[in-house]
């Protein structure tokens, strides 16, 4: 690739940034911007020929194939649908309007080389760009940073994908280690124009034709305006943040490090760049990213795509499991007490019990003989046919102990005679619907509701006071019909035990019946009939018509198994979400992402415990993020002096910005809504970004529908847990000793609540 000609006579790279006349920047972006128009123009055309690709592929499927052999008809129809998706999805990349798709520039020094740059996810070497001279540089190299790779008519690169091992340097060159790097500029682009750069240099001899514009690219993104969606980091990526991202697909890898520091936005793009290094394996596989709720999900949910990437499932903890999808927090309490391993033993007594108003004895006539098993017979029968087999599976074998007992009190004389009889008999099999009918897993979480059995289910395992807890809780699913975040889990795991519900057989039909169709069923039409929510186990559809049936639609499957598990926030998860999730990545690598100082899970070393039993004995290996990015000096000292008293061993990270502006420390006084609104303007003239009011249950309802003066939709009104890993130009933290005690972490969720505002911070006591 040639390298364009930066020279001017009227600048030095031992000027500052300040001395660089705008007539020298406005030419430096000039020349920037030919190159991104050259980068569009082939872009351009490579969509034309990938549509091309898809019309001939899609031209194909209406070819005539008269007298052709069914083998040879299907591999055309198989390549079709192969050519077609492919140029789709090539297209649909090409097309996608990533914000800055050419965002760096690299200018190196190939005398003397440098070493080979080995690309630490998966060992390759990198693909060398043939040195090029440049306008009298020939040992002199410009390589292009983007979001996508992109190639010229004689397949030069324009654009390296910044995950290809010949980006690597664009992010692990240093100063004290430049790797060959002369300087590393960042283009801010506007759509396809380019509107800014700003550069590093990397040594400190620099050739007198290199101009040096700017502050520096990070410094630069770090003072820029919070939006509602968490932006890439692909252009400001640290030496020591590319190393996680880098790192080896293999086992598990933990990222940990204190607020700000730029933990999650580091793991999504390790995903992105775990689907480039490797994308047969983790496109087929899938990759799963689970967050703590869905206000997080849906603020990280443009990162992956504005990386290139599509195909990663998001999900946050209260959607994991099929069927169920929630949001609401249950109390601290009851929430203690469905995250913690104990209420496995639960459980475990409620999938094994015998089924709400069931019959207690079966009676039955069969071959001549009058049979009555009673309940302690058939709760044995119960009991031996599930020590092998889950539940909705072990049918059969229950019918086959039932046989048995029946005929030990029968007194018949041939064994296999009337084995074979009870079983057909018709009266067991109505008896069978009723006794031993498919569960779904949610119907039996809900029995918990019950005081009579889950007094029995809790007995020995939990106290008075945490069956009671548990108990109102389950209460309180039926009344909204809604479940809980936590309630997620105990889904799943009783889920594992029952086993997937078993669809009925289909009536068989005599080869020479022909059947009656009414006029609905002779158009393919489907009539839906309402059943009671007991039945959506045996495939019909629900008709919500109450909490109850609403807590019961759709269908809970088998957990969906992933090749890489990434799980942010990861200090919060319960020892159940952490089993919950083990069931999806039994044969996964993870990426885990937390802050012990952060957690809202109050038993950190039971969690630790589930969340080994998860990882299995894969290696692992740590990096730790010591740099906070996000929060200014002042606001961070503020929140780090805090956490101290309570958690004198916290991880405090380094913070690199200062505003000179301190947190302001105000009171609510009597009229809550006018102290936090008098906050919320000031806030408002001070940043251009986002503005959010954290605030505990007590005071929520005084602050619904607050706005700015001007009705400004920048300012948002949110509790605390629902402020994990999220960001904000500035807060108002609403009343902190009532948020304290109202949170299941206490000083820990406050610590979070005060670490998300970048610029500016209000305390309202």
């Amino acid at each position: 690739m040639t390298a364009p000609n930066s020279a001017s006579p009227s600048a030095s790279p031992s000027a500052s940034p300040s001395e660089v006349s705008a007539a020298v920047v406005a030419e430096e972006i000039a020349t920037e911007q030919s190159h991104v128009d050259l980068v569009y123009a082939e872009l351009a055309k490579a969509g034309q020929r990938a549509g091309l690709v898809e019309a001939d592929g899609l031209a194909r499927g209406r070819t005539e194939r008269v007298g052709q052999a069914r083998d040879e008809e299907l591999t055309g129809l198989f390549e079709r649908d192969a050519l077609v998706l492919h140029a789709v999805r090539r297209r649909h990349a090409l097309e996608s309007q990533y914000e800055g798709l050419v965002f760096g520039r690299l200018d190196i020094d190939h005398a003397p080389a440098p070493a080979p740059i080995t690309d630490a996810g998966n060992g390759s070497q990198p693909d060398v760009l043939g040195s090029r001279s440049g306008d009298g540089h020939p040992e002199r190299e410009v390589r292009y940073i983007g979001r996508l790779g992109v190639r010229d008519d004689d397949y030069e690169p324009l654009v390296i994908d910044w995950r290809a091992p010949a980006a690597s340097p664009f992010y692990r060159a240093t100063p004290v280690e430049p790797l060959g790097v002369l300087r590393r500029r960042v283009l801010r682009c506007k759509g396809s124009d380019v509107v800014g750069i700003e550069d590093d240099l990397m040594v400190a001899d620099a050739p007198d034709d290199l101009v040096v514009v700017g502050d520096g690219a990070l410094m630069a993104a770090l003072t820029r305006a919070r939006g509602p969606r968490m932006r890439d980091i692909v252009a400001t990526i640290q030496r020591h943040q590319d190393e996680a991202i880098r790192a080896s697909a293999r086992g598990i890898t933990e990222i940990t490090g204190g607020p700000g520091t730029g933990k999650t936005v580091v793991a999504l793009h390790r995903a992105a760049y775990l689907l480039y290094s490797d994308r047969r394996r983790y496109e087929s596989g899938g990759i799963l990213v689970v967050g703590p709720s869905a206000a997080y999900t849906s603020y990280i949910e443009r990162v992956l795509p504005s990386l290139g990437e599509e195909t990663v499932t998001l999900r946050s903890l209260g959607d994991v499991v099929d069927a169920v999808s929630t949001e609401r927090l249950d109390s601290p309490a009851a929430a203690a007490v469905k995250g913690s391993l104990l209420i496995r033993q639960v459980l475990s007594r409620a999938a094994r019990d015998a089924v709400p108003d069931g019959p207690q004895e079966l009676r039955a006539f069969v071959a001549g003989h009058a049979i009555r098993l009673p309940r302690p017979v058939l709760d044995q029968v119960r009991s031996r046919a599930l020590r092998q087999h889950q539940r909705n599976l072990a049918r059969d074998a229950a019918v086959q102990l039932l046989a048995e007992a029946a005929y030990r009190e029968s007194g018949h004389p041939e064994r296999e005679e009337f084995v074979d009889r009870f079983v057909d008999h018709l009266d067991v099999a109505v008896f069978l619907e009723s006794w031993w009918p498919q569960l779904d897993p949610r119907e039996v979480l809900l029995w918990l509701a019950d005081s009579e059995r889950v007094a029995r289910y809790t007995t020995g395992i939990l106290d008075a006071d945490q069956t009671t807890v548990l108990r109102e809780s389950m209460q309180a699913a039926l009344s909204t019909g809604t479940w809980s975040v936590a309630d997620a889990a105990l889904v799943d795991d009783v889920s594992s035990r029952l086993g997937p519900v078993q669809e009925p057989p289909r009536e068989e039909r005599d080869f020479y019946e022909i059947e009656e169709l009414d006029d609905s069923q002779a158009y393919g039409v489907t009539e839906v009939q309402p059943v009671r929510a007991a039945r959506v186990d045996q495939g019909y559809t629900v008709t919500p018509a109450g909490a109850r049936d609403r807590l019961l639609v759709g269908r809970v499957g088998r957990p969906e198994e992933y090749a890489h598990v990434l799980v942010d926030e990861a200090q919060d998860l319960s020892p159940m979400q952490w089993r919950m999730l083990g069931r999806r990545g039994r044969y996964a690598s993870w990426t885990v992402v937390g802050d012990a100082a952060q957690s809202s899970w109050p038993d950190g070393a039971e969690s630790l415990v589930a969340r080994d039993e998860a990882f299995g004995t894969q290696p692992r290996r740590l990096f730790h993020m010591d740099t906070n990015y996000r929060n200014a000096r002042e606001i961070f000292d503020y929140a780090a002096t805090m956490i101290r008293r309570s958690v004198p061993d916290a991880d405090i990270p380094d913070a690199v910005r200062e505003t000179g502006v301190d947190p302001v420390d105000g009171a609510l006084g009597d009229d809550v809504r006018a102290a936090v609104q008098a906050a919320v303007d000031d806030l408002l003239d001070e940043v251009e970004g986002s503005v959010a009011v954290i605030t505990p249950a007590v005071h929520a309802a005084r602050l619904e529908g607050l706005s700015g003066v001007d009705g400004s939709e920048r300012v948002l009104v949110v509790d605390p847990m629902s402020t994990k890993g999220l960001e904000y130009d500035a807060t108002v933290i609403v009343d902190p000793d009532a948020i304290v005690a109202e949170s299941p972490g206490g000083t820990r969720v406050l610590y979070v609540a005060m670490t998300r505002a970048a610029h500016r911070m209000t305390v309202l006591r």
